[in-house]
């Protein structure tokens, strides 16, 4: 790991030092234990600050859309590179504007169990697939791994049963959005929850109104979901998010 951190600096700073980026979107060490909070770096002697390691969770390329700088140079594993395709593809990001230091990754932990990311277990594609640099060797790719494994015993359930387990997951919802925020593909300006003109939904926890706002974020989802796990871990309620993305993409 410390090979990597070391490519990674030494690969930024000579971007920086070139002039070949504006910007550095990358991880720093976080303020509480175990934990890496994005950072951006715009002077070379701050590259110091970039780390990579397990809890390295946030993807990046929710910081993307919308940036004014020149050029901006971004640490992307195998999630955070294909939601850049994605931006890309939506014509959010321009290709040509972006240096990409691609980093092949082992998988996060989960911070409450310590253990593998339950979203990283059916990662089929670990390894950046676009970049610019590779900083480090590539990992082992999982190609035959069921990417809907975790709601294949979800999918057997009985309609009601379904619904009864969707239904308490999201009670407990606060509206808070920190899983839209995390999200690289939440990028509206304006997101329909915020809308007045028309409003499309209330601003209280009732379930009717909570319902609606994932319900109809997982569709916009559908089909765009790289499946990062952003949302889940951001979720200060522990709700199982991935259960309504995965399902309905699925379908």
């Amino acid at each position: 790991m410390s090979d990597t951190i070391s490519a990674i600096r030494e690969t930024a700073k000579k971007l920086l030092e070139e002039g070949k980026v504006d910007l550095i979107i990358g991880f720093e060490n976080g303020t509480l234990p175990s934990r890496s909070s994005p950072c951006f770096i715009r002077k070379p002697a701050d590259v110091e600050k970039l780390v990579w390691n397990s809890n390295c969770e946030n993807n990046l390329a929710k910081y993307l859309p919308g940036r004014k700088e020149k050029v901006v140079g971004i640490i992307a594993n195998g999630c955070g590179s294909r939601a850049i395709v994605g931006l890309i593809q939506e014509k959010q990001v321009d290709r040509e504007k972006l240096v990409i230091l691609g980093v092949p990754c082992e998988g996060m932990t989960d911070r409450n169990s310590g253990l593998l990311d339950e979203t990283c277990k059916t990662c089929q594609h670990p390894n950046p697939v676009i970049y610019d640099f590779l900083i480090g060797d590539k990992v082992k790719e999982n190609e035959n791994s069921d990417p809907y494994a975790a709601v294949k015993e979800f999918g057997k359930k009985g309609t009601e049963e379904r619904w009864e387990y969707i239904t308490g997951e999201l009670s407990r919802c606060i509206r808070c959005y920190a899983c839209r925020n995390s999200c690289p593909f939440c990028y509206c300006r304006e997101c329909f929850v915020d809308s007045t003109k028309p409003q499309w939904i209330g601003k209280t926890v009732n379930e009717t109104d909570t319902q609606f706002f994932h319900m109809v974020r997982a569709l916009h989802l559908a089909g765009r979901c790289v499946s990062c796990g952003a949302c889940e871990r951001a979720c200060p309620m522990g709700i199982d998010l991935r259960v309504l993305n995965k399902k309905l993409e699925e379908e």
